[in-house]
């Protein structure tokens, strides 16, 4: 049985730039949008919780963020998660809302931001690598157990190659194009 599936391999390289769209989407643009807060975990019930499962997010405002805390007891560790989240937001409490306002963005926070975007993108490029070592080790394995041909081997090697340089191109394009949009270019 072979080791080597493109599939799976496309799969995973798939989910690195799905991974990283949904984190960039996380990052704001001095827009309220209900995903900025998709990275908040609050600690409830013993547990670490997405903050969407202990409240309701919603956008009244352009410029607000409402976050209606389901269980009074929960509204303490909703505003300490929001606060501790590196998001810069600062919840006011009304009794269990939470009220975000979305301050504008400084020159400063917006380098800070595009740096993140940064991280996120170079955090996706090594899941990325990572899926294309596992794929050359696995044809390297079929190779040795005579699944393949040294030549079989080399033009799936080049297949895994190409995919993983497509999937970087990607990777680069929305993470140039979020860099973009926070700094206003």
């Amino acid at each position: 049985m072979a080791a080597y599936n493109k599939a799976d391999l496309e799969r995973r390289m798939a989910g690195a730039v799905e991974s990283l769209k949904g984190d960039l989407s996380g990052l704001r643009t001095g827009r309220a949008a209900v995903s900025l807060l998709d990275p908040v975990m609050v600690e409830v019930y013993g547990a670490h919780m997405p903050l969407n499962q202990v409240a309701t997010v919603s956008a009244p405002e352009p410029r607000m963020l409402s976050v209606q805390v389901w269980d009074k007891s929960n509204v303490g560790p909703a505003d300490k998660a929001i606060r501790s989240a590196g998001l810069g937001l600062n919840p006011i409490v009304d009794g269990q809302t939470l009220r975000l306002p979305i301050p504008d963005l400084t020159e400063e926070r917006r380098k800070e931001l595009a740096k993140l975007a940064g991280k996120y993108a170079e955090s996706a490029r090594i899941a990325v690598r990572n899926v294309r070592r596992d794929g050359m080790e696995s044809l390297k394995t079929d190779e040795k157990k005579g699944v393949y041909s040294e030549d079989e081997r080399k033009r799936h090697e080049t297949e895994v190659q190409k995919l993983t340089d497509a999937t970087i191109a990607e990777i680069d394009a929305a993470a140039d194009a979020k860099e973009k949009e926070i700094l206003g270019k």
